[in-house]
């Protein structure tokens, strides 16, 4: 595929607002380390566009393609250690 188009997408997406949602949340997988579907150099969010023309991609499979969280992710400390935080005035 040369090139990803909107109409590509729709096939595979209801409307174009769903497309936008479907999209972006595939990129925010991306960056936080999925693992693409497809191959592709492009940014993060041209590779989800890719990834739903071809179909890979769905609202019923999306959360199935999480990464893995980071142990900064699920630590409610934000990185401070324990014995450093908020002292109690």
């Amino acid at each position: 595929m040369a090139r990803v188009t909107i109409d590509d997408c729709l096939k595979h997406v209801d409307n174009r607002f769903s497309l936008i949602h479907l999209a972006a949340e595939r990129a925010r997988q991306l960056k936080k380390g999925a693992r693409p579907l497809v191959p592709n150099k492009n940014k993060h969010i041209v590779l989800a566009l890719r990834e739903i023309a071809a179909g890979l991609i769905t609202y019923e499979n999306i959360k199935k393609f999480d990464p893995p969280l980071n142990r900064m992710d699920d630590d409610d400390s934000f990185g401070v250690p324990e014995d450093e935080g908020l002292a109690d005035d």
